[in-house]
């Protein structure tokens, strides 16, 4: 591996490029050439590569950037600790859209344009990402790419190459499949679905539609609720528009304090049939949030209960990526990203939103290694598309070479006992909620606070 190179200030140049300059600027081929050897020069300051992440820091969504950022710091730990990625070393810039599209948007705008990043890393969710997606096709010229964002939804992947975007976790679409297979196999017919009322919500609403369409079902009641509700909000309402339904299994699309209120709610009205999330509802947090519950209420609210995942759970020691997670995690030194958290959040020691972070840096790694010593935003792009199958230490190869531009379509199943996730290979047909019994791992008062999703313990 090539010796690292010394790391000077980064470069500036000598005016800032904003969107009204650069078309004013692209009237001879002379002016275009000068810009795009520019930007594609912009973030290179040495021995670094810079990458640019809009992530919710703050508000009800924080966990998941929280999360994520972890795990890509982890990987870049680590890489950097050995010398870098072809020796060249990644660094991570990160600015707060707190979940809002138009914030997102305008960080967009800042990092290209202003910070001049290698690439943008690690978006979270899909609302934002969805808005960002006009400026990357804008950028394209540049060669500018999204990497990794913490989405499932189905524009990223069509056309994802033309567009430049790279995705490492299976859709929405085929995330709904496989939940939906899973409990049609379990014996339960009647899906209800409790969605976010944006584009995320609709895009998992459709996913389960239309797998239940393709078994001849329809889905029996719906509800849904407006984007940034917190876990003291009350979902009594909701619940009984589900109820009506009479289904045996919930499908909630949505984020983790308002999954974690709804299923609240949901147990407290009798329910007691199958709640199932995705992966983008962050379990271990909807875990913090109803562990807090259980100590008031003395009741298992985590029973019955089936968390689709994006990645394999963190507690199997079986896989290398697993360990090699766990590992990272134990010599992270950055906990959160300096002034970004006007919020109370105790990170957890370890995630599936951390996990899944930590492969997305690893495969970025892999892919920066493939430049050499000139790396660019193009070179880049072709050391994708020329990787093959990567072994990450997964139970599957990623491959980013073509189709839809991600790595990997499987899902996995969790379900949450003896104070730990566990996975498993299909959904018990007798799983149910347990009702209002005593909870025994909190007799110890293990529980964790969640007045705030990272009051309390962590994991």
């Amino acid at each position: 591996m090539p010796e690292l190179r010394p790391i000077p200030p980064r470069r500036t140049g000598p005016e800032r490029l904003t969107v009204a300059t650069v078309w004013s600027r692209l009237a001879s081929v002379g002016a275009l050439c000068l810009v795009l050897c520019l930007w594609a020069q912009a973030a290179l300051a040495g021995g670094e590569l810079v990458f640019g992440m809009s992530a919710a820091f703050s508000g009800p969504a924080r966990g998941l950037g929280m999360e994520y950022h972890r795990g890509l710091l982890a990987a870049f730990e680590q890489v950097n600790a050995q010398g870098g990625a072809g020796g060249w070393r990644l660094s991570l810039s990160p600015r707060d859209d707190a979940y809002d599209p138009a914030t997102a948007m305008r960080n967009t705008i800042a990092f290209v344009e202003q910070d001049r990043v290698f690439a943008l890393l690690g978006y979270v969710g899909t609302p934002t990402t969805a808005r960002v997606l006009p400026l990357v096709r804008h950028y394209r010229t540049s060669s500018m790419l999204l990497l990794f964002p913490l989405t499932g939804a189905d524009m990223l992947r069509s056309q994802a190459n033309r567009q430049g975007v790279y995705n490492l976790r299976a859709s929405y679409l085929e995330e709904t499949h496989n939940l939906v297979a899973a409990l049609y196999a379990s014996g339960r017919r009647r899906m209800a679905v409790f969605h976010q009322a944006d584009v995320y919500g609709r895009n998992g609403w459709d996913g389960v539609r239309r797998a239940l369409a393709a078994r001849g079902l329809r889905i029996v009641s719906e509800a849904t609720y407006r984007r940034g509700a917190g876990f003291g909000q009350d979902f009594r309402r909701e619940v009984e528009m589900i109820r009506k339904g009479r289904p045996d299994a919930v499908v909630t699309v949505g984020t983790a304090p308002a999954c974690a209120a709804f299923v609240r709610d949901l147990r407290g009205a009798g329910y007691s049939g199958v709640a199932a999330t995705l992966s983008f509802a962050d379990a271990d947090n909807i875990a913090r949030f109803l562990l807090s519950q259980e100590k008031q209420s003395r009741r298992n609210l985590l029973s019955g209960l089936v968390f689709s995942q994006a990645v394999p759970c963190y507690e199997d020691a079986r896989l290398p990526a697993a360990r090699a997670y766990r590992e990272a995690m134990s010599r992270l030194k950055a906990t959160r990203p300096p002034q970004l958290t006007p919020d109370e959040y105790v990170p957890h020691r370890l995630s599936f939103v951390g996990f899944e972070g930590f492969l997305a840096g690893m495969a970025l790694s892999e892919a920066v290694a493939r430049m050499g010593d000139a790396p660019s935003r193009q070179r880049l792009r072709e050391a994708f598309l020329s990787l093959g199958p990567v072994d990450l230490g997964l139970d599957a190869k990623v491959d980013l070479r073509s189709g839809p531009g991600q790595g990997l379509r499987r899902t996995y199943l969790t379900v949450f006992q003896d104070g730990r996730f566990k996975g498993v290979d299909c959904i018990d047909p007798k799983l149910a909620w347990r009702g209002p019994v005593p909870v025994p791992h909190l007799a110890g008062g293990d529980a964790r606070s969640a007045a705030h999703p990272g009051q309390g313990a962590t994991r």
